[in-house]
């Protein structure tokens, strides 16, 4: 039988950093080598959370991060990405110096928005809601060319601008910059 449980369903930020290449990284890499390298790598994702975003899950390569409410603006989202891409780029050049192998792996981040909730199952929390497929579809787009770039949702640009399509300045004279309607914009990094 099903009990119906009080559901809080909040409209908040989904955000995913993901280690790209990490496929080919794992099969081609020493286990323990590989190990060590990955959980630098998502401390250094996790250590650059300026925005006290909570962290959802770590999904092997990816980490889901999200925000209930005071959702942070379009500029405070760009210096976030920017620090965490910078402090992951940071930590695969130490990481390289220190085991002296070259380290193929690079980084996206997808931004969303939307109505979404948790629940609850052991001491497992899980989001739950189209927000959250969605942003994972957008992980496995085939619009971006090549990492790292960050890819904004058009429902994330909506919540922060009139019109998205005109979002910033800086935006529209973008040379790293691409805008597609129904989607968002795509910046590489």
């Amino acid at each position: 039988m099903i009990q119906e449980q009080t559901a809080e369903y909040e409209i908040g930020i989904v955000i995913i950093p993901d280690i790209s290449g990490f496929t080919d990284f794992v099969i081609n890499t020493n286990m323990f080598i590989g190990k060590y390298i990955t959980e630098n790598l998502l401390k250094s994702i996790i250590n650059s959370n300026n925005l006290n975003l909570e962290v959802s899950e770590i999904e092997g390569d990816a980490i889901l991060f999200y925000k209930y409410r005071k959702i942070p603006s379009f500029d405070d989202t760009i210096n976030q990405i920017e620090i965490m891409y910078d402090n992951f780029k940071k930590e695969v050049a130490k990481l390289s110096f220190q085991l002296g192998i070259e380290i193929p792996l690079s980084l996206k981040i997808i931004v969303h928005y939307g109505t979404f909730t948790k629940y609850k199952i052991g001491r497992f929390e899980k989001l739950y809601g189209a927000p959250v497929v969605e942003a994972h579809k957008m992980l496995k787009n085939h619009i971006a060319k090549f990492p790292p770039y960050a890819l904004f949702s058009d429902a994330f640009l909506k919540a922060n601008f009139e019109q998205p399509a005109k979002s910033t300045f800086e935006y529209d004279n973008c040379e790293n910059c691409m805008y597609l309607p129904e989607i968002g914009y795509i910046h590489y990094l």
